[in-house]
């Protein structure tokens, strides 16, 4: 599948719904998109399935704060060059890369290299939505190791780690994307087509792709695109999706700390939606409590909507007097196992509440 303009746009917004707020500002990935195909490239996009078992596959992605994006934008030949040394260091030339998540800036950073070095991108990614850790995809989580690794920054720098375990990749990768001005471009888990095939979360880029079109369709004929959005999901593998509540942006917080956009968001009930919704937040959305009663905890998606136009907003575009709409959204089941559960359920992120599947929360 080769990627028009509109698909691309239809990506960006679908992307940030399924980013759950991180994973950086989808407008410029987009763009750096555009460019390539301004520039007579092809995206050209593959069902994990048609990846042959003994290739090999690169992903690439940012990783870092959020917020930084929005004063460090990239060129995209960061992750171009980490890709380029880990295949140097692997001495293999790879035959496709892929995001490691389906959310925001993320969700492009692949294209850009896939388009630049006239190689496919894997239609699938490692989180099914966005994580702020490195060592939170369902690659790691089914036994691929995340390291040997590349990170490098705007002016070229690389870093190679080599760690024992993916914990202590994220640990040491983060010390090193602070260094850098708190974000940088990585090549990581390395692996076969057989691995992406078992370890991956499939179809989540052309999923992005149907949730901006149904989106831009709804508004178009004068539909509610939030009605449309609803009807969608059971489709597909995020089998459950509902609105939590509806109200007005009255208190954001929020800061760059440990090479993380950490925070919170409160939000008052608007017309039949009684009470306070807060939603903490690390890089992504992770737990909706109304009046102090969990509503959606992570991994299930807490996405935040402009009420009128329905677009997703991330986490670094909240701001004061915003009227939004919070969708839940289960994840598919991959991402439920108690293996998954272990390296990106609520404790992880030091919540104390257990996972509760949406479709069982009144």
């Amino acid at each position: 599948m080769k990627l028009t303009s509109e698909d691309l746009h239809d990506l960006a917004v679908g992307a940030a719904f399924l980013g759950t707020g991180g994973g950086g500002n989808p407008y410029v990935g987009r763009l750096m998109v555009q460019r390539c195909l301004d520039e007579g490239l092809t995206v050209d996009l593959i069902d994990p399935t048609d990846v042959p078992d003994e290739a090999l596959v690169i992903p690439t992605a940012m990783m870092g704060a959020p917020t930084v994006l929005i004063e460090k934008l990239p060129s995209g030949e960061e992750a171009i060059t980490s890709f380029r040394q880990l295949e140097k260091h692997l001495g293999r030339k790879a035959f496709a890369t892929m995001p490691i998540e389906i959310g925001g800036i993320n969700s492009t950073i692949p294209l850009v290299v896939g388009a630049r070095l006239g190689i496919p991108i894997v239609d699938a990614d490692g989180m099914g939505r966005a994580f702020p850790e490195l060592q939170m995809e369902t690659f790691g989580v089914y036994g691929v190791s995340g390291s040997p690794m590349y990170v490098t920054d705007e002016d070229n720098d690389s870093t190679l780690l080599m760690a024992t375990d993916n914990k202590s990749m994220e640990w040491l990768s983060r010390m090193v994307a602070i260094r850098m001005g708190g974000c940088a471009y990585i090549a990581e888990y390395s692996m076969s087509g057989a691995d992406v095939k078992r370890t991956a979360v499939p179809n989540t880029m052309t999923l992005a792709m149907r949730i901006g079109r149904c989106l831009r369709e709804a508004k178009a004929s004068h539909q509610s695109p939030f009605d449309a959005l609803l009807n969608l999901m059971p489709q597909t593998l995020y089998n459950h999706a509902r609105i939590i509540f509806t109200g007005k942006l009255v208190d954001v917080q929020r800061e760059t700390r440990n090479g993380f956009s950490m925070g919170r968001a409160r939000i008052d009930g608007l017309g039949p939606w009684v009470g306070t919704m807060e939603i903490e937040i690390q890089n992504e959305n992770l737990i909706a409590r109304v009046n102090g009663e969990v509503r959606a905890i992570v991994p299930d998606l807490i996405c935040i909507m402009d009420s009128e136009s329905a677009e997703p907003i991330t986490t670094e575009q909240l701001r004061y007097g915003q009227r939004v709409t919070v969708v839940a959204v289960a994840v598919p089941a991959i991402m439920r196992t108690p293996e998954a559960l272990d390296v990106f359920g609520p404790r992880c992120f030091g919540l104390d509440h257990p996972f509760t599947p949406i479709e069982t929360m009144a």
